[in-house]
C-alpha cells in the first residue's frame, strides 16, 4: 500500500551534512539536496520547491469562481507575494497543506460546509488551520487584485484561539532549570542554557537556537537578536541587556564552544528544535520537574511577567520583549502592581 503524502519537507543528514528537501511520489521517497548547512537557506528552497509543485499553468484572463480552480490561486500568491515576505517557508508550507484537499477544486466550492471539513481533515489545532486558511484567504485577494478572479467567496476560519496566560513562578523556574541540569547524559548542557536565556532574554525560541557567539557582546553585557540583513516583522527582535546571572551561564558557555559556533549547539552542531511539554530534551525535564502545561514559548511570557510583577514600565517591557506597547498592555498590564494605580488616585481626590 502507498505511504500517505505528507507533502514536501526538510530533513538534515548529517551522514551528508547537508539539508534535503524530501517527499513522496505513489509510495516511493525522493529527496533533493539543499547543498547547505543552513536552516534558513534550506527553508527558502523548500518554498521555491513547494511553490513550484502548485503551479499550474493557465490563461491569465478574469475568470468566474466557478471556473478559477483554487490551485491557481494559490500558486499565484505563492510566486508573487511568498517570497516578499519575512518568512516564505512558511507560507509553503500552508500551500502545502491547503493543496490535498482543495487541490482543483473550483474557488466557487469555498464554502462555510466545506471550510469546515477542510478542518476536520485537518484534524490540528484551531491555530494552525486558521494560518492555513488565512494564506487560503489572501492569495484569494491576491488574485481579485491581479484581475485574475472576478469576486472572491468569504473563507471561513476557525475561532481565534484564547491567549494563554500560563507562566513559571520562581519556584517552577528553579525545578525546571535543577530537571534540566540533573542528568546530563540526556539534557547534556545545552538545555540549561537554553532555559536560561529564554528566561533573562525573553528571546524567541527560534532566535535563541539560531544565536551566534558574534551577536553576544558579553564586555559590553549586550545581545543583538537582530540578524544582519534579516527582514524584519512584527515579532522584532531588539538588543537585550545581559543580566547578571544570564552573564556567569555565557561566560561558561563561551569556555567550552567557539567564537564562530551557535551558542546553544549540540556537539558543536546547531539544535533545530528543543522539543515542547511532551516531546524533546524540553518536554524530558518539564515531566522530571512535574510541568505539564509549558512550553518554551511560556519562557519568554514568564520573562514579561516577572517584570511586570516588578513594577517594570509596560513600555520598557514592550522594547524589551519587542512587543507593541498595545499587545504590551493586553498580555501584562494585569500583573502589574502599579496598573491603573494613577487612575485610582484621581478617583481618591476629593473635588
Amino acid at each position: 500500500m502507498p505511504r500517505a503524502n505528507r507533502g514536501a519537507y526538510l530533513t538534515f543528514v548529517r551522514k551528508r551534512n547537508s539539508w534535503y528537501i524530501q517527499w513522496y511520489e505513489n509510495g516511493a521517497k525522493r529527496q533533493r539536496s539543499c547543498s547547505t548547512t543552513d536552516s534558513t537557506a534550506a527553508e527558502t528552497q523548500l518554498a521555491t520547491f513547494i511553490i513550484e509543485r502548485a503551479r499550474i499553468e493557465r490563461p491569465d484572463g478574469p475568470r468566474d469562481p466557478s471556473q478559477f480552480p483554487v490551485a491557481d490561486a494559490l500558486a499565484l500568491y505563492g510566486e508573487e507575494q511568498a517570497p516578499h515576505t519575512a518568512a516564505p517557508a512558511r507560507i509553503g508550507y500552508a500551500i502545502d497543506a491547503l493543496l490535498p484537499f482543495w487541490g482543483e477544486t473550483m474557488v466557487s466550492a469555498i464554502t462555510q460546509e466545506t471550510c469546515r471539513a477542510y478542518v476536520k481533515q485537518r484534524a490540528r489545532s484551531d491555530a494552525t488551520v486558521r494560518r492555513e486558511l488565512g494564506v487560503l484567504r489572501a492569495a484569494l485577494n491576491l488574485s481579485h487584485r491581479y484581475g485574475r478572479l472576478t469576486r472572491v467567496p468569504h473563507v471561513f476560519l476557525p475561532p481565534k484561539p484564547e491567549g494563554k496566560d500560563r507562566y513559571l513562578s520562581h519556584a517552577e523556574a528553579a525545578h525546571l532549570l535543577h530537571a534540566a541540569v540533573r542528568t546530563r547524559s540526556d539534557t547534556r548542557l545545552y538545555l540549561p542554557l537554553f532555559i536560561v536565556l529564554a528566561l533573562y532574554t525573553g528571546a524567541r525560541k527560534e532566535a535563541i537556537l539560531s544565536l551566534r557567539w558574534h551577536q553576544v557582546d558579553l564586555a559590553r553585557r549586550i545581545i543583538h537578536f537582530d540578524k544582519s540583513g534579516k527582514r524584519q516583522t512584527d515579532k522584532r527582535q531588539r538588543p537585550v541587556p545581559i543580566s547578571d546571572r544570564l552573564l556567569t551561564f555565557l561566560t561558561l558557555a563561551k569556555r567550552r564552544g567557539s567564537d564562530l559556533g551557535y551558542v546553544v549547539h549540540r556537539d558543536g552542531e546547531r539544535i533545530i528544535d528543543i522539543g515542547d511539554a511532551r516531546n524533546g530534551s524540553f518536554g524530558r525535564a518539564c515531566r522530571r520537574a512535574g510541568l505539564t502545561d509549558v512550553t518554551p514559548h511560556t519562557l519568554r511570557h514568564t520573562c514579561g511577567t516577572w517584570m511586570a510583577q516588578g513594577g517594570v514600565d509596560l513600555f520598557m517591557i514592550a522594547g524589551w520583549l519587542g512587543h507593541s506597547v498595545a499587545k504590551t498592555t493586553e498580555l501584562y498590564a494585569h500583573h502589574s502592581p502599579e496598573y491603573l494605580a494613577s487612575a485610582r488616585k484621581a478617583m481618591d481626590r476629593r473635588p
